[in-house]
C-alpha cells in the first residue's frame, strides 16, 4: 500500500507534439515563459490523467518541464555551473551507434541549496493528481554531480579536500529532501545511472583514466546518498533507479549488477530499487540475493526502447526467475527506464507507451492480486 507499488514506472514520459512545438517557439521567442508554462500545465494534466486511467497508483509529471532528467536539476544547485567544454557520451542501439553531447559542469563555489528545486513543479503535480494516486518526484542522485566530471570538475581552490565537497553536496540534498517533504512529497526517487554504469569494465576504465578510484567509487556514492536521506521523515518513501543509459532508445553501458550488488543492496538505505532487466545486457537476477528483507525490488522487465509489447507469460516467467533470489512479496514490476529521459524521447508511439503501462498494471494484478 506504500511506494513503490506493484505496478509502477520510472518517471519520464513521451512529450506530446504540442509541447515539443511550444518548446521550439519559446526558443525562437515566439512565446514567452508564462505561455510555455501554461502549455506544459495542460500537457501535465493530460498525462497525469492517463496514468490514473491505466491503473497506476503513482503519477509523475512526465518530466515535461525538463530538457534532460538530470542536468535541469544539477545546474540549479548553488556552486555548480555549465562550462563551454562539451562531454561526449557514446550510445549504442540495435541498429548502430550515436553520440550525445552536453555541456560539462564546474564546481566553482561552495555547493548549497539556493532554492527548492522543482518545488513549484511538484506543487502543480500534487494539485492535479487524484487523491487515490501518489505524486512522485524524480531527481538525479548526488552521485550524478560527481560522475559527470569527477575530481577534475571541482575547483581545488574551493575544495582542496574532496571530503568537504561531499559533505556540502549531501547537505544540500538533505535540505532539498526536507523542503519537498514540507511541500507534501511522500514519494521521492533518486535517479542514478552511475551505480549501474560502474558494472561495466569500460566505464570503470574511463573513470580510472581521469584519476578517480573506479574500483571503490560506488562505495563513496552509496555513503553520500545515505547521508543525503539519513534524516528523512518516516512517511517519505525513497527509491533509486539505476539503468545503463537511455537516449533515443540507446544505451551507454552494459553488464549485470554483480560488481556493485553486495554493497549496493545491503548498504544503500532506500526503500526500493528500480532495476533495468529488459534484455541480456542487463545480466541475470543472481545479484538480487543480496537484497535484505524489507527492501522492494522493482523489476524493469518492460522495455521503453521499442514499441513491441511483451507477452504476459514471459513477464510472469521472469518474475518467477527473480523470485528464486528475492521473495515474491518484495518484487514489483515497471518499465526498465523512462520513456523520454531527454526531451527527444525513445522510438515508440504514445499509444505503444500507454499499452506498455497498461500491460504492467494488468500483469501485476494477475501476479499479486
Amino acid at each position: 500500500m506504500t511506494p513503490p507499488f506493484r505496478a509502477d514506472h520510472v518517471g519520464s514520459l513521451l512529450r506530446p507534439p504540442q509541447l515539443l512545438d511550444a518548446r521550439s517557439r519559446r526558443a525562437t521567442g515566439e512565446i514567452d515563459a508564462d505561455q510555455l508554462r501554461a502549455i506544459e500545465d495542460d500537457a501535465i494534466r493530460d498525462v497525469v490523467r492517463m496514468q490514473r486511467d491505466v491503473g497506476l497508483r503513482s503519477a509523475t509529471d512526465g518530466e515535461f518541464r525538463r530538457t534532460a532528467w538530470h542536468m535541469d536539476f544539477i545546474y540549479r544547485l548553488g556552486g555548480i555551473h555549465p562550462t563551454d567544454e562539451k562531454i561526449q557520451v557514446h550510445f549504442r542501439n540495435a541498429d548502430g551507434e550515436l553520440d550525445f553531447e552536453s555541456a560539462a559542469l564546474a564546481v566553482d563555489a561552495p555547493i548549497r541549496l539556493t532554492e527548492t528545486i522543482f518545488g513549484d513543479d511538484f506543487r502543480f503535480l500534487d494539485a492535479v493528481t487524484d487523491p487515490a494516486v501518489t505524486a512522485k518526484l524524480t531527481i538525479p542522485s548526488p552521485s550524478m554531480v560527481h560522475y559527470r566530471g569527477g575530481r577534475a570538475a571541482i575547483d581545488p581552490g574551493v575544495y582542496p579536500d574532496e571530503d568537504q565537497f561531499w559533505t556540502d553536496l549531501s547537505a544540500a540534498y538533505a535540505e532539498q529532501v526536507r523542503r519537498v517533504h514540507a511541500l507534501g512529497c511522500r514519494y521521492l526517487q533518486l535517479d542514478d545511472t552511475s551505480l549501474a554504469y560502474l558494472n561495466d569494465p569500460d566505464q570503470r576504465r574511463l573513470l580510472a583514466d581521469r584519476g578517480d578510484d573506479a574500483e571503490r567509487q560506488h562505495l563513496r556514492y552509496i555513503r553520500q546518498i545515505n547521508a543525503a536521506i539519513a534524516d528523512r521523515p518516516a512517511d517519505l518513501r525513497v527509491t533509486t533507479h539505476m539503468c545503463r543509459g537511455n537516449f533515443r532508445s540507446s544505451w551507454a553501458a552494459e553488464g549485470g549488477y554483480d560488481f556493485v550488488a553486495e554493497a549496493l543492496f545491503s548498504e544503500l538505505a532506500v526503500d526500493g530499487f528500480f532495476l533495468e532487466f529488459d534484455d541480456d545486457r542487463s545480466g541475470g537476477f543472481a545479484p538480487l540475493r543480496f537484497v535484505p528483507p524489507g527492501k522492494m525490488v522493482v523489476l524493469g522487465l518492460v522495455t521503453t526502447k521499442r514499441g513491441t509489447l511483451e507477452a504476459k507469460d514471459t513477464l510472469k516467467r521472469r518474475i518467477d526467475e527473480a523470485a528464486k533470489y528475492v521473495p515474491l512479496d518484495q518484487i514489483c514490476l515497471s518499465p526498465q527506464c523512462g520513456f523520454s529521459s531527454t526531451v527527444e524521447g525513445n522510438v515508440l508511439t504514445y499509444d505503444e507507451q500507454v499499452a506498455k503501462l497498461r500491460l504492467i498494471v494488468e500483469t501485476a494484478a494477475e501476479v499479486w492480486g
